[in-house]
């Protein structure tokens, strides 16, 4: 084989190994927003939005990191932020909302939230704020709470939640600000040498 004819080969091959990264690669970040949509989507469907705020605006002919409330990263295109406090959201929070894996602040604070918070949200490793403040979110603090260990900023507090508070939550030693009163919990709290403020 002559050398330019080799040339060629070469670069067709250069050619078509680029255009199957990038397809792998669309096709990855198309996979991903598809499941932070349908994550959305439940949590939309399963609550009561009686201002029909999500109704007209969370839809699938816009993409949904120009949601009202939501917030995409701008180098990878995924959900980073589902911030919707005082919308007079009601209903239980859905397991859904676990697959926003690249979730890192989430703010539904001042809404009418209720029942038990899902074991899936223990998925959200890359948690930094987690706001669920007057709502009506009832049953004990969860022990997975220690899963989300770059959590900076926890507010639970004015819910219905009892028992006591796990001990394993002192093992959380980026979180700077814990707030957790009027609740009806009970017994003593771990250490609090981590925190730079800690409302009870």
């Amino acid at each position: 084989m002559n050398i330019p004819n080799l040339h060629f080969l070469s670069s067709s091959v250069f050619l078509i190994l680029s255009i199957h990264w990038f397809m792998v690669n669309y096709a990855m970040t198309v996979r991903n927003l598809t499941t932070d949509q349908h994550a959305l989507l439940q949590f939309k469907y399963q609550i009561s939005d009686p201002h029909n705020v999500l109704a007209y605006n969370w839809t699938t002919t816009t993409s949904v990191c120009y949601w009202i409330g939501i917030s995409c990263a701008a180098k990878h295109g995924r959900v980073i932020a589902l911030n919707l406090p005082s919308m007079d959201l009601d209903g239980a929070i859905p397991p859904y909302l676990g697959n926003l894996s690249f979730l890192v602040s989430f703010n539904l604070s001042h809404n009418s939230f209720h029942g038990h918070l899902p074991a899936e949200l223990e998925r959200l490793s890359r948690l930094k704020l987690f706001d669920l403040s007057f709502n009506f979110i009832s049953g004990e603090i969860p022990s997975w709470f220690v899963m989300l260990n770059k959590i900076l900023y926890l507010n639970l507090r004015n819910n219905n939640f009892t028992g006591k508070i796990p001990r394993s939550m002192g093992n959380l030693t980026r979180l700077k600000i814990l707030a957790m009163g009027e609740n009806s919990l009970e017994g003593k709290f771990f250490p609090l040498k981590f925190f730079d403020q800690l409302l009870i």
